[in-house]
């Protein structure tokens, strides 16, 4: 049986005590702590302390002894954490205080030698964005995963043919095939996104001390490199001051759920009766607790729901920041509650969004029902004239005449009036124009790149895999 270790004395001062006589009342300190949201840097944090600790060693800072033995025990604290037998005191200040209180108590006066010349400002900031340097990376692994789900079933429904519309108005006939793949265009921007604020983040503030750096000769390259860090902050006080990272951040992720709610709200109407387009699989619907015939898309509305948070996650960081003064500020603990909640929600409606879409069955016959009606195939009738020499103005006047001709006598195409009457719009109209007009023809006429034909809806497959993977 594991037992817990908990070695650290609650009655610890945090680690500022000394310039002050009193410390605040047990409600106050609570309010002014973080280690509820920052213990999941625990293990960034030891990495971090872990390179520092290192390095003055090497530099002759602290003797290689005791930045050996300062190694040595924070390993053996990853591995207590992990296998439960350490557990994290949150009467803690935040998980910086209780780390270096474990490895006092553990080791005395070498334990106290790790935060030379290191303040809690860069050592935050450091476990920061090493924590997003894991962290993003997953989720871009969950975007990959979405985009693969949808480009599977693109690929199987390349000539599923479904109305396109704009302003909810039935538009013009696209594809199944082109509308999702349209979803993975605007998720591969989201990836780009982060892959784009991973690049800025990746540079190492270890070294910035409070905000002007230190005396004690370090060697910052060293633990830039030792963290597997691209470069150092290039000024020590932006180093300090910076959250550039977490705004672009919690941007990305806002921005990708506004994606999500969109598709969101596609799934929601092509669910409805009134549409009938698809079919979610019942483990991926819920019921009504008084309406026995229900079935609700909920985990769609759910996701469509919970974009508010992240949009609102990104506001309070805006907010947050836009009147600090240049350096650090007890603010900036703000900083970290709400990208952590923006990238734990995006993570999680990923992965429901997967599962609701590779379950669904499509009522590819409904969609393509839904082509007749509503005049879709007008814009190939003006086009179709444009090729025969009419000027485009005048072939939409032509095609418009045509569609009030069909309503003023009842019909649902422009396919159902006869040559006459095409021709009384137009003289150039011939018989090939009832072949060109069908909503698979309409489709397949776009071949041109971005359109919805089947050949080119495989080539956009193809290269979105190819970027995502």
């Amino acid at each position: 049986m594991k037992t817990k270790r908990n070695p650290v004395k609650k009655t610890a001062k945090p680690l500022w005590a000394g310039r002050l006589a009193e410390v605040p009342q047990a409600e106050a300190f609570a309010f002014q702590a973080s280690i509820n949201v920052d213990s999941r840097l625990v293990f960034d944090d030891i990495a971090g302390s872990k390179a520092h600790a290192a390095m003055l060693g090497k530099q002759g800072i602290i003797t290689k002894d005791n930045a050996g033995k300062i190694v040595k025990e924070l390993n053996a604290i990853v591995g207590e954490i992990k296998a439960g037998k350490l557990t994290i005191d949150t009467t803690h200040e935040d998980i910086h205080s209780f780390l270096e209180a474990v490895l006092t108590e553990r080791l005395g006066d070498t334990g106290k030698m790790v935060h030379a010349g290191r303040s809690r400002n860069d050592q935050v900031a450091v476990a920061f964005r090493l924590y997003l340097k894991r962290a993003v990376p997953q989720l871009q692994n969950e975007l990959a995963a979405l985009v693969n789900v949808l480009l599977d079933t693109a690929l199987s429904h390349v000539n599923s043919i479904m109305p396109g519309y704009t302003h909810l108005q039935r538009a013009q006939p696209v594809t199944l095939g082109h509308h999702l793949t349209a979803w993975c265009v605007a998720l591969e921007r989201d990836y780009s996104r982060f892959s784009d604020a991973l690049k800025r983040l990746d540079e190492c503030p270890l070294g910035s001390g409070a905000l002007a750096t230190t005396t004690l000769p370090l060697d910052r390259k060293a633990t830039a490199q030792d963290l597997g860090f691209n470069r150092l902050c290039v000024n020590s006080m932006d180093a300090i001051a910076d959250r550039d990272f977490a705004l672009e951040l919690s941007s990305a992720c806002a921005i990708t759920m506004v994606h999500l709610s969109r598709f969101c709200e596609d799934v929601v109407l092509w669910a409805s009766e009134e549409f009938k387009f698809i079919d979610l699989a019942e483990s991926w619907s819920t019921g009504s607790s008084i309406m026995p015939q229900k079935k609700n898309p909920d985990f769609a509305e759910l996701i469509r729901g919970k974009t508010g948070r992240t949009t609102g996650n990104l506001v309070a960081l805006f907010t947050l920041l836009k009147g600090l003064p240049y350096a650090y500020n007890k603010d900036l603990q703000e900083d970290k509650e709400n990208l952590f909640d923006s990238i734990d929600t995006l993570n999680m409606c990923l992965r429901m969004f997967a599962g609701m879409i590779k379950s669904a069955q499509f009522n590819v016959k409904r969609m393509k029902a839904a082509c007749t009606g509503g005049f879709l195939e007008a814009t190939d009738v003006a086009e179709y004239l444009v090729r025969k020499g009419l000027p485009f103005r005048a072939a939409h006047e032509a095609a418009a005449s045509l569609v009030r001709d069909c309503i003023e006598a009842g019909h649902k195409h422009i396919s159902a009036l006869t040559l006459a009457q095409l021709k009384k719009r137009s003289k150039l109209f011939e018989e090939d124009i009832y072949k060109l007009i069908t909503p698979s023809a309409c489709v397949k006429a776009r071949e041109i790149p971005g359109g919805p034909a089947p050949k080119e809806i495989r080539r956009q497959i193809k290269l979105l895999r190819k970027k995502i993977n």
